[in-house]
């Protein structure tokens, strides 16, 4: 089966930086479309970043110019570099496959940006 280990979250301020990291096992999913997800308390789980197996990135509106999503195929790890870190980016942040499928869902890690 394939397993995501995200980590890299943390307590940050506004305006503070952190980078996720999502380490994969199980199969060559690098080769395939990879999304950072996050859900907040009360609200649903929603891609923010998504990157094909060659490189090519889209990302949410809310995060556009913060956020930028790479893969490492080597290490078969993604990551998301997030900057100037907002309030409204508290979630617990999950990386999967793009589309998602329900099974590969990890533990996902928490980003919680408060003053």
């Amino acid at each position: 089966q394939v397993q995501f280990v995200e980590s890299g979250g943390g307590l940050v301020q506004p305006g503070d930086s952190l980078r996720l990291s999502c380490e994969a096992s199980g199969s060559h999913v690098s080769l395939f479309h990879m999304a950072w997800y996050r859900q907040a308390p009360g609200k649903q789980r929603d891609w923010v970043a998504r990157i094909t197996g060659g490189g090519n990135t889209d990302y949410g509106d809310s995060v556009k110019g913060r956020f930028t999503i790479s893969r490492d195929n080597a290490k078969n790890t993604v990551y998301l570099q997030m900057n100037s870190l907002k309030p409204d980016d508290t979630a617990v942040y999950y990386c999967n496959l793009a589309p998602s499928i329900d099974n590969y869902w990890g533990q996902g890690t928490q980003v919680t940006v408060s003053s």
